[in-house]
């Protein structure tokens, strides 16, 4: 067991919800700072204070006693950022810069960022690699390119750990129920149809449990993961995705035309060359939705559906 404190902003999110409880499970005191617009499902624990605060009020962010940040918080995914460009670049942008500052002023040592995958824009590699120019085409890609260099810049500072992680897919208490894996998986067990938009863009995915265990890995290990890391370990097809679904709940797959050209396969290779070793898959992540959902442990609530719940509930 260890003795330090970790804040943890985002903390009652999608991935915030997986990574806290593991670790506290671990030691670690945790401060947990989040808006709770989508509500806090995190459970009691004495070494955790769970704080309902924004983080782009930097100035009541205490750091006193924090040993290390995992800056979890922004307004996530492209059409969520698209219905405030303003409140996406305030959260998502300002913010970590602000807070990046105020942990070199109190001398934070550590700084673990989630980024995303989706700032190498519409790529044609066959091999998406951290050193390939960053062509971001949305507001939320745009905010995530603009945080890492602004926290690059404080590499001197304090040790900087950047996560470009691929579309995360499983269970969370506070599930999202708006992404690719989870989605199709949904519309399988509810509709026992799924619809695929176009089908052929390739789209890298992770677990929650490897992206949650990654950012505990970067914590225990800051001299092997400083930099910019992807993390993605299947890239495969909306349509693959939507098949493999079809494998574990008996449905019909509907093919309509896409707009969407997002189209990418990242490349993990520098990460996995540190000794981190993810051990779930998208098979995993559909097999455990579609126990939960017959077990009556998982239902699609209105607030696991970030872009009509910020619609409804937050602007």
């Amino acid at each position: 067991m260890n003795s330090k404190t970790v804040l943890v902003t985002g903390a009652t999110g999608y991935k915030g919800t997986v990574l806290v409880p593991k670790l506290l499970a671990k030691g670690y005191r945790v401060i947990a700072l989040d808006t709770q617009w989508f509500g806090n499902f995190l459970s009691n624990h004495d070494n955790l204070t769970v704080i309902k605060g924004d983080v782009r009020d930097t100035n009541n962010i205490n750091l006193d006693g924090i040993d290390a940040i995992i800056h979890l918080a922004s307004i996530a995914n492209d059409p969520c950022g698209d219905l405030n460009p303003k409140l996406t670049w305030e959260v998502s942008a300002l913010a970590t810069m602000q807070l990046a500052d105020k942990a070199k002023r109190d001398g934070i040592k550590q700084f673990i960022y989630a980024s995303s995958g989706s700032v190498y824009g519409v790529k044609d590699e066959e091999h998406v690699t951290e050193d390939l120019p960053l062509e971001p085409i949305s507001e939320y890609n745009k905010t995530k390119m603009v945080a890492e260099r602004v926290l690059l810049s404080y590499a001197n500072d304090m040790a900087v750990q950047i996560v470009r992680p691929a579309t995360v897919c499983g269970l969370s208490s506070r599930m999202r129920l708006d992404v690719s894996v989870n989605m199709l998986t949904m519309q399988a067990l509810q509709n026992k149809k799924i619809t695929v938009f176009g089908g052929k863009q390739v789209r890298p995915n992770i677990h929650i449990d490897d992206i949650t265990d990654l950012y505990i890995y970067m914590l225990e290990n800051p001299n092997k993961t400083q930099g910019v890391f992807n993390a993605g370990f299947e890239n495969i097809s909306i349509l693959d995705i939507a098949n493999r679904v079809k494998e574990k709940v008996d449905c019909e797959i509907i093919v309509t035309p896409s707009n969407d050209p997002r189209c990418y396969r990242v490349n993990s290779d520098k990460l996995l060359a540190t000794g981190f070793q993810p051990t779930k898959t998208v098979a995993h992540a559909i097999n455990e939705i579609a126990n939960a959902f017959k077990n009556g442990l998982l239902v699609d609530h209105p607030r696991f559906h970030n872009l009509q719940w910020m619609q409804q509930e937050v602007l």
